[in-house]
């Protein structure tokens, strides 16, 4: 079973690398499922609207996940209700739309694949204790019972949660994946109990940005210059970043974990 998982992706620069890319990645590695974090890919690089996850589902995509620039489109409160594909984060604030977690099948309806989205509590807008829901989840997604698979992308600013649950799920999920800070970690690798790792996969977008967002307009920001805009994304060639993992079909536990860096100015 192989996994492609990929990072944040930013306005039209990622959407346009993804077009370019992702059909030859999925035949290149085999990919049996792919999951891609979709909040930032809106033109103004926040939010997601349903006419850009349609495209992303018809180029390959099985699972949207998102963080917390999911409502920056209003009309994803309602969209959401109805495309059970696309995610929110699990431990946002009771009766939120949409869900948090969910069983879908690879592309062959072989396996079933359970996809897990949560956010840290830590430098991000106000959540449900992310630990709690966690261990909520645990006992309805459960590793070889009611799912063969399942992954988790914990979207967060601090390492520190991050590696903290990919410990608690080390052994119940076949991965832990971390998004949000669009910049990939090298700490990619297979925890003691067999779940796949990475503190942070990076984003899919521009890279001569400052976090896939204009260079030149954040820096005006920063130095709180009055000629400053809102952020918006840098418009250069994206690069693609994210994760590889073959799975075990005995265990669905990994085998396996590479990173993944395709095209842009960023270096495999």
């Amino acid at each position: 079973m192989n996994i492609l998982i990929l990072g944040d992706l930013v306005g039209l620069s990622g959407r346009t690398a993804l077009k370019k890319n992702l059909s030859k990645i999925i035949k290149k590695h085999q990919i049996d499922f792919t999951v891609i974090n979709g909040e930032n890919s809106a033109e103004d690089g926040h939010g997601i609207t349903e006419e850009i996850a349609s495209e992303f589902f018809s180029l390959g995509i099985d699972v949207i996940t998102s963080g917390n620039h999911i409502w920056d489109k209003e009309q994803t409160t309602k969209y959401i209700e109805r495309e059970k594909r696309l995610l929110r984060p699990a431990n946002l604030i009771q009766g939120s739309p949409g869900k948090g977690y969910g069983i879908f099948f690879s592309k062959d309806k072989k396996f079933k694949i359970g996809v897990i989205n949560l956010m840290g509590n830590v430098f991000m807008k106000k959540t449900e204790d992310v630990f709690k829901t966690a261990g909520e989840i645990s006992k309805k997604i459960i590793l070889k019972k009611n799912v063969d698979f399942s992954i988790i992308d914990f979207h967060g600013e601090t390492a520190s949660e991050k590696m903290a649950i990919g410990h608690f799920f080390d052994g119940k999920s076949t991965c832990v994946i971390g998004t949000h800070t669009h910049v990939p970690t090298s700490d990619t690798r297979i925890l003691d109990k067999g779940t796949a790792y990475q503190t942070d996969i990076g984003m899919c977008g521009d890279y001569n940005s400052v976090i896939g967002f204009n260079k030149e307009n954040s820096l005006k920001r920063f130095f709180k210059e009055k000629s400053a805009t809102k952020h918006f994304p840098a418009e250069g060639e994206g690069t693609l970043s994210g994760v590889v993992i073959n799975a075990d079909e005995e265990t669905g536990l990994a085998n396996k974990i590479s990173r993944l860096i395709v095209g842009g100015s960023l270096v495999q």
